[in-house]
């Protein structure tokens, strides 16, 4: 999870949610953190194919994270979170971290580029004030 500064500049890592049995327990969860970072929306990494197609995993993401929405009443905005992991992994690997300690940070360090580039996105379709 991450979250991003007020201003909606910064995307910040926040922490990696060690999955529950039960979804309903992750929602419940990710829930109260919406709430204690007073978020304004859900930004969630949409993660199709490189070919851009739907598979069944992503299929289940999507449930999830509008199910997460319907919870908080925040709208929700898929992302693009291709090649994100990856990208997180050479951005530890460049911070002279072996593969071995990536661990839960490489979740933490996608979700920071999928929000950043979420925010870049928007702040980029902003029409300029003078």
């Amino acid at each position: 999870m991450a979250v991003s500064d007020e201003l909606g500049l910064m995307a910040q890592p926040v922490l990696t949610l060690t999955r529950k049995r039960n979804p309903k327990d992750d929602l419940r969860s990710l829930a109260r953190l919406c709430r204690r970072f007073s978020c304004a929306g859900i930004v969630a990494g949409d993660p199709t194919h490189l070919s851009g197609e739907v598979s069944a995993q992503a299929e289940k993401a999507r449930a999830f994270a509008q199910e997460l929405a319907a919870m908080t009443g925040l709208p929700l905005h898929l992302w693009d979170e291709r090649l994100t992991s990856r990208a997180a992994h050479e951005i530890l690997y460049a911070a002279g971290k072996p593969r071995q300690e990536h661990g839960a940070l490489v979740d933490q360090v996608a979700a920071v580029l999928i929000l950043q580039s979420f925010l870049d996105a928007r702040r980029d379709k902003a029409p300029a004030t003078e």
